[in-house]
């Protein structure tokens, strides 16, 4: 079953780091990227641009509404994702855990819907 694993992060968290410590937050994610590779589980990951430039966009009376911003104002923010394919949650909850993001913010663990045929 394929999981995603959605990253939420404090946004200023980075740039407050000084880049001896970005580069090793960059070393982290590589490794765990590689990780999940070796294991053969890994099926994607993308990091988001900032929330600040998002656009959403809900029908309100039956028009398109466009609101500059993320949609919920929040501490942290969607940063980024992985999609794994694991045999579980367990197993993905194992994966979630070992994600850098995990100790520094939050990981939340979904599955993903198979595609109807």
């Amino acid at each position: 079953m394929q999981y995603i694993l959605m990253l939420y992060v404090q946004e200023s968290g980075w740039t407050a780091l000084t880049p001896e410590q970005q580069q090793q937050g960059m070393a982290a994610y590589e490794a765990y990227i590689q990780a999940l590779d070796s294991a053969g589980v890994f099926r994607g990951t993308n990091r988001l641009q900032a929330s600040a430039i998002a656009t959403t966009v809900r029908i309100n009376d039956g028009a398109p509404e466009v609101l500059d911003g993320p949609y919920a104002d929040t501490k942290e923010q969607l940063g980024g994702y992985f999609i794994i394919e694991v045999p579980d949650l367990d197993a993905a909850i194992s994966w979630a855990a070992r994600c850098p993001t995990a100790s520094h913010g939050v990981v939340e663990v979904r599955p993903l819907r198979a595609r109807p045929e």
